[in-house]
C-alpha cells in the first residue's frame, strides 16, 4: 500500500504508531545513556556470598528441577516467585521448613508446592539436599536500602525514614507495629554480648 494511495485517517494512525516507536527507541537510548553514567546500578545490587554448602543448593537449585518455576541469579524462570534477595526476607529455617512442608509453613493452601502437587517432589528429597537448597535461597541477599530488603541503607540509619514515620504514622502504629531497624540493634548486641561471653 503506497503512502499516496491512503486516507487521511490511515495517515494519521500510521504516523502516530511510527511517532510512539520513535519517542520509545529516543527514550531507550536516553535512559541507557544515563545508566551507563550512573555510579549506583539502577536495580537493586544483591549479594552473592556463597558458602560451600551455599554453593551446592545452588547447584541442587539449577538441576533438581526449581528453576522451571523460579528464578534466582538470573537462572530460571518467572513462573513463580523470583527468589533474588529472599535470604533478606526470610531465616534459614523457615526456608528449610518451607521446602520440607509447604504448606504447614506458609498456614494455606500452596499453588504447586505440597502433597499431589507440581512440585510436591521438593519435599521428598534427601533432608541433607534440603538443607543445602535453603542455605543457597538464605544466602541469597539484597544490600540494605534496595527494594529487595527489609533494611533502610547504613546499617538501619535513615533520617528519612524517620521524618516520614514523624510526619506520617500515626501513633497507634507505633505501638502496635515494631521499628525492624531497633531489632536490629538489638540483635547486634546481643551478638556482641554473646561473642565478648566466650
Amino acid at each position: 500500500m503506497a503512502i499516496g494511495n491512503m486516507k487521511f485517517g490511515e495517515k494519521l494512525l500510521f504516523g502516530g504508531f511510527a511517532l510512539i516507536g520513535i519517542l520509545a527507541l529516543i527514550s531507550f537510548l536516553i535512559m541507557e545513556v544515563v545508566r551507563s553514567r550512573m555510579e549506583k546500578p539502577m536495580f537493586p545490587v544483591l549479594q552473592y556470598d556463597f558458602s560451600a554448602e551455599g554453593l551446592r543448593g545452588s547447584e541442587l537449585f539449577r538441576t533438581s528441577g526449581c528453576t522451571i518455576c523460579h528464578r534466582a541469579m538470573r537462572n530460571g524462570t518467572n513462573m513463580g516467585l523470583v527468589l533474588d534477595g529472599i535470604g533478606s526476607k526470610r531465616t534459614l529455617d523457615y526456608l528449610e521448613n518451607f521446602l520440607k512442608n509447604p504448606e504447614a509453613t506458609y498456614a494455606g493452601a500452596t499453588m504447586d508446592h505440597g502433597p499431589s502437587k507440581g512440585a510436591a517432589f521438593v519435599a521428598k528429597m534427601p533432608a541433607a539436599d534440603l538443607h543445602a537448597i535453603a542455605v543457597f535461597l538464605s544466602e541469597l541477599r539484597a544490600k540494605p536500602g534496595s527494594n529487595a530488603s527489609r533494611l533502610p541503607p547504613g546499617g538501619g540509619e535513615s533520617s528519612f525514614i524517620d521524618s516520614m514515620v514523624r510526619m506520617w504514622a500515626p501513633d497507634s502504629w507505633k505501638s502496635e507495629y515494631k521499628d525492624l531497624r531497633e531489632e536490629m540493634k538489638s540483635n547486634a548486641k546481643g551478638d556482641r554480648n554473646d561473642s565478648g561471653a566466650e
